[in-house]
C-alpha cells in the first residue's frame, strides 16, 4: 500500500515537473488536479506511470481549487478512492489576467487572482488536514502540506499586484498552518520558485531571457519545473524530520542580496 499524494493545477509546467518527481520515488499514489486541459492532465498521468519504478494508481480530477464544492469533490475523491491523504502540494495558480498596471487593476481580476492562488489553497488545506486526521501516518513517510509561492512574494511587480499580494499570502498561511498542523505531525513548506520554464512564463520569455542575458541570478539560467519537484520530493521522504514552516527558495539565489 502506497501513501496518497494530491497535487493541484499537475497537468502541466511546475505540477507535473512535481508529479513526475513523486512518481520516480514510487512511494505515492498520485491524484493528478487540473482545472480545464483534460487531455494534458491523461498525459501527465500516462507520463508518470511510465516514470515509476514500481506500479502505482494515477488518477485524474478535474476541479477548480477557487469553487468550495470543486474542492470538496476533490477531497471526497481521495477520500472515497484510496481512504487516505498523506501529502497535499498546492500548486495551481494563475497570473493576473492581462497584467495590467496597479493604477488600472480590476476588482474582478482581483477576485480571481485571489480565489484560485489564496483562498482555495487556504480552504483546500483545511479540508486535506481534516482527511489526514483521520489516520495514522504510515511508516516512514511523512505527511506533509507543500505551497508553492513565488520570487514575487517579495519582487514587486507592478503591473500584476494582485498576483504578488496572494504570493505574499501564501508565506504567512504556510507560517499559520506549520503551527496548527504540528501537534498531527503534518509539516507545512513553501516553495518559492523563481522564474520557470512553464505555461506561465511562456509569454514573457523574451523579457527574461533578456534579464538572463545580464545576470539576472547567480545560477543564471531559466529553472525547470523538475527543479521545483526535486524539493517536494525530498520533502516527501521525510528529509527534513525536524522542520516545519521553513521556506525553499528554489531560485538560482535570486532572493540573494550582493554589493
Amino acid at each position: 500500500m502506497n501513501a496518497v499524494a494530491l497535487i493541484t493545477g499537475a497537468s502541466r509546467g511546475i505540477g507535473r515537473g512535481i508529479a513526475l518527481s513523486l512518481a520516480r520515488e514510487g512511494r505515492h499514489d498520485l491524484v493528478i488536479n487540473y482545472a480545464g486541459n483534460e487531455a494534458a492532465a491523461q498525459e501527465t498521468r500516462e507520463l508518470c506511470r511510465a516514470a515509476a519504478p514500481k506500479p502505482i494508481h494515477v488518477e485524474i480530477v478535474q476541479a477548480d481549487v477557487a469553487s468550495r464544492a470543486d474542492r470538496e469533490r476533490l477531497i471526497e475523491f481521495a477520500r472515497g478512492t484510496f481512504g487516505r491523504l498523506d501529502v497535499l502540494v498546492n500548486n495551481a495558480g494563475i497570473t493576473s489576467p492581462g497584467r495590467a498596471d496597479i493604477l488600472e487593476a480590476s476588482e474582478e481580476s482581483w477576485d480571481k487572482v485571489m480565489g484560485i492562488n489564496l483562498r482555495g489553497p487556504f480552504f483546500l488545506t483545511q479540508a486535506a488536514a481534516r482527511l489526514m486526521r483521520e489516520t495514522d501516518a504510515m511508516p516512514d513517510t511523512p505527511r506533509a502540506v507543500v505551497n508553492l509561492s513565488s520570487i514575487s512574494a517579495f519582487a514587486v511587480s507592478i503591473n500584476r499586484g494582485d498576483y504578488c499580494i496572494t504570493k505574499a499570502g501564501i508565506g504567512m498561511m504556510t507560517q499559520l498552518w506549520a503551527v496548527r498542523l504540528a501537534e498531527f505531525g503534518i509539516g507545512v513548506f513553501e516553495i518559492q520558485p523563481g522564474v520557470i520554464e512553464s505555461d506561465m512564463t511562456g509569454p514573457v520569455k523574451a523579457k527574461y531571457d533578456a534579464l538572463f542575458a545580464q545576470g539576472f541570478a547567480p545560477i543564471n539560467r531559466w529553472g525547470h519545473p523538475e527543479d521545483i519537484g526535486r524539493c517536494v520530493a525530498a520533502i516527501s521522504r521525510g528529509d527534513f524530520p525536524y522542520t516545519t514552516g521553513q521556506v525553499f527558495h528554489i531560485d538560482g539565489g535570486f532572493h540573494l542580496r550582493s554589493l
